[in-house]
């Protein structure tokens, strides 16, 4: 943490908060590679802005000192970078995390950042991915990668995404040993904050690894990644999400579908077939029920437009 803060003008008590807050948020908080990037990032972006704004450098006392005013300059300042709502309000999140972390250490902070009031974000509903689209890509993932074995580990990377409903950095962190011998054992999962959840295993996608496992030119040793770049260094979520945009480009399919969408069609699609929420919700990996009862949003929509397609003059 402290080498991201080098650059600027910040007191050495102050540093020191910033290398135990990053400890915290590693080792007890467990929070992702990406969550922790992102924190730091939002508190680079707040104290780089707060140490012009001032013209001095930042102590640790700062933060018992800021008032309303300052916070609101910063919030103007990246709204004039173009930033929308939705993405102030997640910039500000890192900044937020670290004034829990003073307080939980009775660490004193002034009263501003609670006082703040964090912009609107509208809220958008997922948009999920077509049953014919999903299939489609699949099939083009097959046969598009000049080596065979490529197209067999996207086409199982595609599957977990649609068929399981993974997020693409639970199916990257997937290893050999997590392939079961059988289906009907199912595949185990580790989510968010290192919870483990249990998700059917369709013997299609269970074919689907199997192949590619056997294709693929590498040893398969059971504790190693399983889904490899071509070098045989472990495949990343950015590589993942190239293959989708290819894919997606070259069906000419919206820029709507990405890896995230195609686990939105799983939850969409188990609802619309009469699935409840809860066993949804468990599949998915939610910890709160509220965050799968925007999928009962996107299913009446469809209706809607189901139904505004057969009678145009409808209201």
């Amino acid at each position: 943490m402290t080498d991201a803060f080098t650059p600027l003008s910040l007191g050495e008590d102050l540093r020191h908060q910033l290398a135990r807050w990053r400890s915290a948020l590693k080792d007890q908080a467990r929070v992702s590679p990406h969550t922790l990037d992102a924190y730091q990032r939002d508190m680079r972006q707040f104290l780089d802005f707060m140490v012009n704004h001032k013209g001095e450098a930042i102590e640790l006392a700062f933060f018992t000192k800021v008032n309303l005013r300052d916070l609101r300059a910063f919030m103007a300042a990246r709204r004039a970078q173009g930033l929308t709502s939705r993405s102030l309000l997640r910039s500000l999140s890192g900044v937020r995390n670290f004034i829990t972390h003073l307080a939980a250490q009775d660490i004193a902070t002034s009263e501003a950042f609670a006082l703040l009031n964090p912009p609107k974000a509208k809220k958008s509903l997922p948009r999920p991915v077509g049953v014919d689209e999903a299939l489609q890509l699949l099939r083009l993932a097959l046969v598009a990668p000049k080596d065979p074995w490529v197209g067999l580990r996207d086409a199982a990377l595609l599957a977990l995404l649609y068929g399981a409903g993974l997020r693409i950095s639970e199916a990257l962190g997937l290893t050999r040993a997590d392939i079961p011998q059988a289906a009907d054992t199912g595949l185990r999962v580790m989510g968010k904050g290192g919870k483990m959840r249990d998700v059917p295993l369709l013997p299609m996608m269970h074919k689907a690894l199997l192949d590619y496992i056997e294709a693929a030119p590498f040893d398969m040793r059971p504790r190693e990644p399983l889904f490899r770049g071509k070098r045989g260094g472990p495949l990343s979520a950015r590589q993942g999400q190239m293959m989708v945009a290819g894919l997606r480009r070259a069906l000419n399919l919206p820029d709507t579908v990405t890896p995230h969408a195609l686990r939105h069609s799983f939850a969409t699609h188990l609802l619309a077939a009469g699935g409840d929420l809860r066993t949804i919700q468990e599949l998915l990996g939610h910890a709160q029920l509220s965050s799968t009862q925007i999928y009962t949003q996107i299913d009446a929509n469809a209706l809607m437009e189901v139904y505004d397609k057969a009678h145009p003059r409808a209201k």
